[in-house]
This record gives C-alpha cells, structure tokens and sequence, in this order.
C-alpha cells in the first residue's frame, strides 16, 4: 500500500481521539459510588468500545493502534506528579487497574485477526 492522505489523516484523528478518551478516562477512573468502581468500569468500556469502533468501522489496525497509543500517551501524561504536586492517578488498586488494563485492551483490539482479509483471501484461492 502506498502513501494516502485520507489514511494517515485518519491516523491522525484516531490518535487525537484516544488523547481525548485517554484524559477523560485517567480523570474519571477513580470515581466511586460507595464500593462500586463507576469511573473505572465506565473508562474501560468506553476506551474498549472506541478501540473497537475505531477498528471494526476503518478495518485498518493502525488507525486502532494510533488511539490506543493516544490513549496510553494521556494516561502517561497525566500519571506523572503535576507541577503543583498533585497526582491524577494515585497509586491505588483503581489506579493500577487501569493503567494495566488500558495497554491490554489495545494489545487486544490490534492484534485480533482481520476476518475480512482472511475472508477474503479464501474466497479468491476458491476462484483459482
């Protein structure tokens, strides 16, 4: 495949959303009602079901893998000591949680197997 504007341009917006979802969800995963994990469970099915979108709807891993790394690169950012000392993500069972869940899920979406390349390498071994 050569160089295509609209592929990398699709690239580019992939990463910008996974910084988007990556702050949101670095912010929010701490949140509790109680003993019941809202913040955590709502950043984890948010980030997996963009990573999904984003790979089920461009069929292109690398658009995938650019708002996972988007996404990790927030949570990287945001983990660290904050200028006036203050720490997003503190290091508590919540925070560990997402921050190992976050590269699995990325590992995950972009190394699943592309059905419909497989798909459609078998149906023209059929027609030879």
């Amino acid at each position: 495949m050569g160089f295509s504007w609209a592929r990398s341009g699709t690239w580019v917006v992939a990463l910008l959303v996974g910084v988007v979802y990556g702050v949101a969800g670095t912010i929010a995963h701490a949140y509790a009602l109680a003993w019941f994990p809202l913040g955590l469970i709502l950043a984890v099915v948010g980030s997996g079901a963009l990573l999904l979108a984003v790979r089920l709807l461009t069929a292109d891993r690398w658009a995938a893998l650019g708002t996972g790394l988007g996404m990790m690169t927030a949570t990287l950012v945001f983990s660290g000591r904050g200028p006036g000392g203050s720490i997003v993500v503190p290091q508590t069972l919540l925070g560990t949680v997402w921050t190992i869940a976050l590269p699995l899920m990325v590992a995950i979406v972009v190394a699943w197997p592309d059905r419909v390349a497989a798909r459609r390498d078998i149906d023209s071994e059929q027609l030879d």
